[in-house]
């Protein structure tokens, strides 16, 4: 199934084009500055390190850090078509997704406390975890393109 993956038309132009790749690449990058850039600040404020907003303004921004969730997705998913079969089994590939999907599960749990109004010391430790799983997916996504 991999290998037919490879063999689309979309994975075939995302392989060969002198632009597809890097666009694709640059939009990925752009997503990930967005959902990390807004879910790094909502918890270094649940730290207490950032002051000046309030667990509110992190709720208005819900929406966009969802958004660049949505770009790395697509983006993702056509940069993964163009070597399906190798990713398939990268350890840093696999390790990344691991952390994105602890991460995107850290950010709904937030979220939801946020909503209820319940921010305890459970929800900084959530907030550790999650700047944590972000750092693991960055390193583990860079990591790629230099192990195995």
């Amino acid at each position: 199934m991999l290998v037919w993956i490879e063999n689309t038309s979309l994975a075939l132009w995302v392989g060969t084009s002198l632009w597809a790749y890097p666009v694709l690449l640059s939009a990925h990058i752009t997503g990930l500055a967005v959902i990390v850039g807004i879910i790094a600040m909502r918890d270094f404020h649940l730290l207490g390190f950032i002051n000046g907003v309030t667990e509110a303004n992190f709720l208005e921004l819900k929406n966009l850090a969802y958004c660049g969730f949505l770009i790395n997705g697509i983006s993702g998913l056509m940069l993964f078509s163009s070597q399906a079969s190798y990713l398939s089994t990268n350890l840093p590939f696999l390790v990344k997704l691991f952390f994105i999907g602890s991460g995107m599960f850290l950010a709904s749990q937030i979220y939801k406390n946020i909503e209820k109004k319940s921010v305890r010391n459970s929800t900084k430790f959530l907030a550790i975890l999650s700047l944590f799983s972000w750092f693991g997916a960055i390193t583990a996504g860079r990591l790629i393109a230099y192990i195995f």
